[in-house]
């Protein structure tokens, strides 16, 4: 099965937060295949920089990747014209919409512990949404 990680989630996962162990339980299944956009890790990266410091930061999405997390690029303009349509619906951030439409992409879960914007997707039936919290 397929999982796309917002960066709630994978924040969660790095620092011990509330619902990392249904992360690590994903990374750690050999069914399931846990992917990223650069969007999202582009956030966690940010957040820890902010947080910690480029060395922690760096160290963060070198353990995102060791741990199995793969990476997406995807910026077709179908792929970005679909982010905006996500955001034009309204009070979801960009980043989360790099999510969305990467589990759209490849028929996968959105992953995130991010309730107060994925909550009011769940009625339009988009990608099933698995909230770590």
């Amino acid at each position: 099965m397929n999982y796309a990680l917002d960066a709630s989630a994978m924040v969660a996962y790095l620092e011990g937060e509330e619902g990392e162990v249904l992360v690590a339980n994903l990374l750690s299944d050999p069914t399931a295949i846990c992917y990223a956009h650069s969007i999202n890790l582009c956030e966690v990266f940010y957040n820890a920089n902010r947080q910690s410091g480029i060395l922690t930061a760096k160290m963060a999405i070198k353990l995102l990747y060791t741990d199995g997390v793969i990476e997406r690029r995807d910026m077709s303009r179908r792929f970005w014209q679909r982010v905006g349509g996500h955001k034009s619906r309204g009070r979801i951030s960009l980043p989360d919409c790099f999510c969305l439409s990467l589990a759209e992409e490849l028929s996968a879960t959105a992953v995130t512990a991010d309730r107060h914007e994925f909550e009011r997707l769940i009625p339009l039936n988009i990608r099933p949404i698995l909230f770590i919290r």
